[in-house]
């Protein structure tokens, strides 16, 4: 096994509450480990996986994702490289960060790439960010609150309260869509990675 990386707690963390410097990643640290596509690949085949994974099938799909081919399709020098690189390279980093329990034949998950979860959700292109939707409902929520405060929109033979409920209304059925695409677009649920 690789040595694990350790990392220094933040000067105002709770100690009660925070993580001890094993447990903890920085965000500079899985940005580093996600940098490189041979560990994403590596990562996403991983959480497919129902326990360890032999090296050997672990590099043949991580070739045939990286040359765009199926595994039957894979030179043996394709596989060779990749097999190589991962060995020599790239598991060894994510043994060390703890990430995998990589003991040179086989690979495993650990539980620590719980922690990479929130850097691994895809945003689909051509999508505005839900922090500017949200954004952009509570504006038009406020416009509808202060209309209806100012008497600008009609309110008879309105019950008293429906312009507020279909307000909420529209939070909710964002807010459950919101997490509907949350796991549609979780690393593990994508056929290939990114």
């Amino acid at each position: 096994m690789g040595q694990r990386a350790t990392t220094e707690l933040q000067p105002d963390a709770d100690p009660e509450t925070a993580e001890s410097a094993d447990e903890m990643l920085h965000k500079d640290e899985i940005f580093d480990l996600m940098s490189n596509h041979r560990r994403r690949y590596a990562i996403h085949y991983l959480k497919q996986a129902d326990g360890p994974v032999a090296l050997g099938d672990l590099a043949e799909q991580v070739a045939a994702w990286e040359h765009d081919k199926e595994i039957g399709e894979i030179t043996s020098a394709e596989r060779k490289t990749t097999y190589t690189s991962l060995q020599q390279t790239h598991l060894p980093r994510l043994d060390r960060a703890g990430v995998v329990d990589y003991d040179g034949g086989e690979v495993e998950l650990e539980d620590r790439v719980e922690r990479l979860d929130i850097y691994l959700d895809i945003v689909p292109e051509n999508s505005i960010s839900w922090g500017m939707y949200y954004l952009g409902l509570s504006a038009f929520s406020v416009l509808v609150l202060a209309a209806l405060w100012a008497d600008l929109l009609p309110t008879e033979g309105i019950p008293v309260l429906a312009y507020p409920a279909v307000l909420i209304a529209m939070f909710a059925i964002s807010a459950g869509y919101h997490a509907y695409l949350n796991h549609k677009y979780r690393f593990e649920n994508l056929e290939r990675p990114p």
